[in-house]
């Protein structure tokens, strides 16, 4: 735990995020999200904690025209940071990506996009709706510290 001062001068404890984990920021909204990795509800949509699993758990509207299947490329994303941590694209996705509009080296489905393991710096963004998981700073003690 760590001491943050808030607006009235006064300071708060901060449970600070444990080992296992994940931190993800949707765009353009800005929303961040916090959950531990293998803790995450399932929404029966895409595989289980996929992008697409999470956005779906917070309220983050992501397409996915075909109930996350991998039939279509409606949760189409770009990740811009953090691909080493979510599961390799495999020949099922790489082959419906091929159809997707705006693909990049990039470019994933939120339904397969699978996170494998927690992760503190994280960056992903959808054109459209994007998405980034990005390293958090916050002031604690008078200094930044990353989270």
């Amino acid at each position: 735990m760590a001491e943050e001062k808030n607006q009235s001068g006064g300071t708060a404890t901060v449970e600070a995020p444990g080992e296992n984990t994940v931190q993800i920021t949707f765009l353009p909204e800005g929303k961040t999200v916090q959950f531990e990795h293998g803790k995450l509800p399932y929404k029966d949509h895409g595989k289980e904690e996929s992008l697409l699993d999470v956005a779906l758990n917070y309220g983050v509207r992501l397409d996915h025209a075909c109930g996350g299947n991998c039939a279509c490329t409606t949760c189409h994303i770009w990740v811009k940071e953090g691909a080493e941590n979510i599961s390799e694209m495999d020949d099922d996705e790489a082959d419906r990506l091929d159809m997707a509009a705006d693909l990049q080296l990039n470019s994933r489905l939120g339904c397969q996009a699978v996170i494998t393991k927690p992760a503190k710096s994280w960056s992903r963004f959808r054109h459209g709706t994007g998405i980034i998981f990005r390293k958090n700073t916050r002031k604690v003690a008078g200094r930044s510290q990353g989270i």
